[in-house]
């Protein structure tokens, strides 16, 4: 369990919600509609847990498009902060560098 995913998902149920600038480059590069990521995020699953990144702490959840593609998305709340939850970053993952459910880096 985390700490950080159970606040995000929080955050995300009362619509206190941000894309970065990166997050919006990549989901668009990824062909992936935020609808989507907003959607699937209760359904979520833990792949990496940051709870002391420097920038805040974030978590990278392994969550389903509209499709039922696979997609991860890098959840964060600001360093220092309570609110929004942040789209750090989202991508369709390569199969390529994770393992075939998704959740682990190959070695």
């Amino acid at each position: 369990m985390s700490e950080t995913f159970e606040k995000i998902k929080k955050l995300v149920e009362r619509s206190e919600i941000k894309i970065s600038n990166h997050g919006y480059d990549e989901i668009i590069s990824d062909n992936i509609f935020v609808k989507d990521i907003i959607a699937g995020v209760n359904n979520g699953m833990i792949v990496e847990d940051y709870p002391k990144y420097a920038k805040g702490p974030c978590v990278l959840i392994l969550q389903k498009d509209g499709d039922e593609n696979p997609i991860h998305v890098v959840w964060g709340i600001p360093k220092g902060a309570s609110s929004p939850a942040v789209i750090v970053t989202a991508y369709k993952p390569d199969a390529n560098i994770w393992t075939n459910n998704f959740t682990r880096r190959q070695k």
